[in-house]
């Protein structure tokens, strides 16, 4: 059924994506390190040709300052050893000099023949505070020039708040895409981040909440788009188990909780800049209240006692997992980046027990079976 909402891609589709670990969040036991899952070139390289070889169509690269990889350089290696995934690149804006920065997009796009996004971060820079007011108004400036310098001809004059320069050619930052340049994701829930997401960018994403709570803010993101003459999609950040039973998925759930040092699950969340953002602390309310940490049928909060960001799974056998994604996708939810723990064994079963009956699936060479693709990809559709 259509969406309600007047959004980017009123086609029932999904863009599936997967995440890999830069950033050190990968475990068996949550909250309880392993060598063997420790943020590597080598490991989280397999996590990205692993969902490559499945058919997700997109991965995201967190960044943040942990031990583990930068993900614009982890990106341009991983393009040449991919064949048709989309990188999903967390980039901080403000931590390099924004011409440059267009730059060293334009290059990795270009390597990738524009299987390249880009995810903009406006947390703290390490060992920074600022005040939301300063952080989001040069954000606001540099997606501004970023876009500007990939459609631009010619020179480039740029007097803001932020940044003054002037540029005889914007030639070096011209992008593979010729439609505007990568898609922009953007997360936030705080009034100015979601007006900076309705002003430029092309995708918003939610952390996991009930489904009221969701619906209120994709209507809300959809009026402040439109005052801007603009259309979103909508992409939702959340956590998989998927087992072949009900109760096989909740004792994995349960087995990975088993281990938990709650003190130590703090002191992981509080490591990760964006620890007491607006989004995080409206899903801990929501988990305090929740029963045996269910925060409504199927969807389980109980990453969230170690992990900032995104705190909760799916949590099912395949039918019921494929149910809640349709549920979402009847919502008007276009964009998926799942997880699950620890990452390469949950990418293997949601691969094997969902991903085959989603719409957007592609071809997968590596098997050599064939699923439904009967639209473009989310992120090769044009900006506007």
């Amino acid at each position: 059924m259509p969406p309600s909402l007047p959004i980017r891609t009123p086609q029932r589709q999904a863009e599936v994506s997967w995440f890999s670990a830069l950033c050190a969040d990968d475990y068996e036991f949550l909250g309880v390190p392993d060598g063997n899952l420790r943020s590597s070139y080598e490991h989280c390289g397999n996590i990205v040709k692993k969902a490559d070889a499945h058919g997700f169509q997109n991965i995201l690269l967190p960044s943040g300052w942990i031990a583990g990889q930068d993900a614009l350089s982890f990106a341009s290696a991983m393009a040449t050893q991919t064949k048709q995934i989309n990188q999903l690149v967390a980039l901080r804006m403000g931590e390099v000099w924004p011409p440059m920065l267009a730059r060293a997009i334009s290059t990795v796009d270009h390597i990738t023949q524009g299987r390249l996004c880009i995810n903009i971060i406006s947390s703290d820079m390490p060992g920074l505070r600022e005040s939301n007011d300063a952080r989001y108004q040069r954000s606001s400036e540099i997606i501004q020039i970023l876009q500007k310098l990939w459609t631009t001809d010619g020179p480039l004059e740029w007097k803001g708040e932020h940044y003054n320069f002037i540029l005889p050619t914007c030639e070096p930052a011209k992008t593979f895409q010729q439609n505007g340049g990568p898609l922009m994701y953007f997360g936030g829930i705080s009034p100015l981040a979601q007006d900076l997401c309705a002003k430029h960018c092309d995708v918003f994403l939610m952390w996991p909440e009930t489904e009221d709570r969701l619906a209120e803010t994709m209507r809300g993101m959809s009026d402040k788009a439109a005052a801007y003459g603009r259309k979103l999609d909508f992409g939702l950040r959340i956590h998989v188990i998927v087992r072949e039973t009900e109760a096989e998925a909740c004792d994995a759930a349960s087995k990975l909780m088993s281990k938990l040092d709650l003190e130590k699950g703090q002191e992981i969340k509080n490591r990760s800049m964006d620890s007491q953002s607006a989004g995080v602390l409206r899903q801990d309310a929501l988990r305090a209240q929740s029963k045996d940490l269910f925060i409504e049928d199927h969807v389980w909060s109980g990453i969230g006692l170690a992990r900032s960001g995104c705190g909760s799974a799916i949590v099912g056998n395949p039918d019921q997992v494929l149910a809640k994604l349709n549920r979402y996708m009847d919502m008007g939810i276009r964009a998926f980046i799942l997880s699950g723990y620890p990452h390469l064994n949950e990418c293997d079963l949601f691969a094997k027990y969902v991903l085959p009956k989603l719409p957007t699936c592609r071809l997968n060479e590596v098997q050599g079976r064939r699923v439904p693709n009967p639209v473009t990809p989310l992120t090769t559709a044009p900006r506007r």
